[in-house]
């Protein structure tokens, strides 16, 4: 019933490596590996390397005609190119050209994003599933996305909307089946991919069970032998550095503004540094290389190229929200945990991987942890943010809905698209962002290890409240006196509020952060509505108690009217907590005098959603203090 509103590497848990999608149907994995025994690992390569050993084949090979790229010294100063004050990333995924190119204008660009980052333009091999994207098997650019104009369509569309765009590229590998057609007509086998490659621009690294790598504390195999039988490009050769520096140029050509290196980590950095140097012009590079404990290879070696992602930091956001490792209390210095710097970090709370196997949170992550931990990644100044804009599944390989064509027009769970990037919540942070710049971390207070707050210099303040009662009490902050939209709760509109409004007064305001809540003033978000000049008299705490009875997997979550409630999309909808079951409740913080319609709605473990009947619940929050609406399951 919907409301009647007028009708890689171990890309695994990072630490755990559990089994992903990606290891199926030759799926492409990134640095993957799993708890299992070697004998596992064997048996892994003996299902997927059936070709010959080609090690002993013998020859000789003049490299083809191609332009001389020469050999410029890496200079790193160009690698970087988030210039301006617009640095957060949204990860399209699986979106078409076209709807990248519609979400720019219509939304991406007016809400402050600085980037998009797409699916990989190169043609890949045919299937549904999301990732056969990462299987190239040619570099004209004809994808499921779309086709060459229309991706410099796209380029275009989102530039105009002052929003660059950054391409996922593929320089390790080449597909990891042997012999097809690719999705634009392009024929193929394993090893030959005519006009591009033969057998001799790749590695072939003779190992016992085959090419692929069997032990990742060995350099060697890990950038020379192959992920889960995809072919491995020979990047320490002249011929194929050339050839892949041609296909980043080309992109470069139609207005690409940065690179993402997938699979860095299986690349020896030099490689990817004299790639880069043949390019026309340096992008912004970000590259994908996940630590693993005792291996040899380090994210630190790579910074030289340009940004690199930090998966550890993705780590220790799940913990830390999920109240492992001393919870959010202990995320105040992340600059000094031998991490990448984080002026050289790109940083996410989740992507399309660690979505799928368990590396991070995630949407359906319990008590709305998934939402806040995005408040705090773009509220603390470690890192450049990527948010993953992405769609629900029940099938990890599963491709995106609609074929790709993207629309957040409606809210829709089971197998559509989620829309992350336009929740109230990440979407206003990402102003928040954009205001405070560089500031540093000011007034920092953590009373229990699942609340903190803190300013950015004398320009924003966030408070984050990770348990399951309200936080009431008064902040300090470095801000100007004066009336302050929360916008977590609501974008303001015309100098007026559409949230909850916040008076700080001589350094200080007063004010209730509703359980697993959090809320973020800045001076770039100032307004008149409901501060009423007292400290915390804009808004009224609101206690939603449901008693509901619940089958295994099954949560209570609240929707309404309201952009605090979620507008009305379950996708946005607040969990409640289950701790006085069979009563479910949450805490928000309301604009004082305010009406507003509400219902509930179940989520199962698999994300379908069931609503309550008709009609609406209807309520007029008071003028001030807190208030209590008790309801059971209709």
């Amino acid at each position: 019933m919907t409301p009647c509103i007028g009708r890689k590497q171990q890309q695994t848990s990072i630490r755990s490596r559990t089994a992903s999608s990606k290891l199926y149907k030759h799926a492409r994995i990134h640095d993957y590996r799993t708890t299992h025994s070697e004998n596992s690992i064997r048996y892994r390569m003996k299902l997927f390397a059936s070709f010959a050993s080609l090690i002993a084949l013998s020859w000789s090979y003049t490299a083809s005609a191609g332009p001389d790229f020469g050999n410029a010294t890496n200079d790193s100063s160009n690698s970087r190119t988030r210039s301006g004050s617009k640095s957060v990333i949204i990860q399209m995924f699986g979106w078409t050209w076209d709807s990248v190119a519609s979400e720019c204008t219509d939304f991406i660009g007016p809400a402050g994003y600085g980037f998009v980052q797409v699916s990989p333009p190169a043609e890949h091999i045919q299937g549904s599933q999301w990732w056969t994207d990462y299987q190239p098997v040619s570099y004209t650019l004809t994808s499921k996305r779309g086709n060459r104009d229309q991706f410099q369509n796209m380029i275009s569309a989102c530039q105009s909307a002052g929003v660059k765009v950054i391409a996922d590229t593929l320089f390790n590998h080449m597909a990891g089946i042997e012999s097809g057609t690719g999705i634009g007509g392009s024929s193929f086998s394993h090893y030959n991919y005519p006009g591009i490659f033969q057998v001799q621009n790749f590695h072939h690294c003779g190992l016992t069970y085959g090419n692929e790598i069997v032990n990742y504390s060995d350099r060697a195999q890990v950038q020379t032998c192959e992920l889960v039988k995809l072919a491995d490009l020979a990047t320490d050769t002249e011929y194929v550095r050339g050839r892949l520096a041609q296909y980043a140029n080309d992109l470069i050509s139609l207005g690409i503004d940065g690179l993402r290196i997938d699979a860095a980590k299986h690349i020896a950095a030099e490689d990817i540094g004299n790639i880069l140097n043949r390019l026309s012009t340096r992008p912004y590079i970000t590259q994908e290389v996940i630590w693993g404990p005792g291996e040899p290879i380090q994210p630190s070696e790579y910074t030289g190229n340009g940004d690199v992602q930090e998966f550890r930091y993705t780590t220790a956001i799940k913990d830390a929200f999920l109240g492992v490792d001393g919870g959010i209390s202990n995320l105040q210095y992340l600059d000094g945990r031998g991490w990448v710097p984080g002026h050289q970090a790109n940083v996410f709370v989740a992507n399309h991987d660690t979505e799928r196997n368990g590396g991070s949170l995630n949407f359906h992550s319990p008590s709305n942890t998934y939402i806040i931990a995005h408040v705090f990644s773009l509220a603390h100044p470690y890192g450049t943010p990527t948010v993953l804009s992405s769609f629900s599944f029940s099938d990890h390989d599963a491709g995106p809905p609609s074929g790709g064509s993207g629309s957040c027009s409606t809210a829709r769970m089971n197998g559509g698209w989620l829309c992350q990037h336009r929740f109230v919540a990440i979407s206003g942070m990402v102003g928040f962002r954009n205001n405070v710049g560089s500031a540093g971390i000011t007034n920092w207070v953590a009373p229990q290890s699942q609340r903190i707050a803190f300013g950015r210099g004398s320009a924003g303040y966030v408070a984050i409240n990770n348990v399951d009662s309200a936080w009431t009490t008064t902040f300090f902050t470095s801000l100007p006196s004066g009336i302050y939209c929360d916008v977590i709760g609501g974008k303001p509109s015309s100098g007026s509020c559409t949230g909850a409004a916040y008076t700080v007064f001589e350094g200080s305001f007063t004010a209730t952060v509703a359980a697993r809540s959090a809320i973020a003033i800045h001076t770039g978000a100032l307004g008149s509505g409901g501060g009423g000049g007292e400290p915390g008299n804009g808004s009224v705490a609101v206690t939603f108690a449901e008693t509901a009875t619940t089958v295994f997997g099954e949560n209570i979550f609240l929707v309404g009217s309201v952009s605090q409630l979620g507008s009305w999309a379950p996708a946005s909808a607040l969990a409640l907590s289950a701790a006085s079951y069979p009563i479910w409740t949450v805490t928000v913080s309301l604009p004082a005098n305010s009406v507003f319609e509400y219902k509930f709605i179940r989520k199962a473990e698999d994300g379908t959603v069931s609503w309550e009947s008709d009609p609406n619940r209807q309520a007029t929050i008071s003028a001030s203090g807190s208030q209590t609406l008790t309801s059971s399951w209709k």
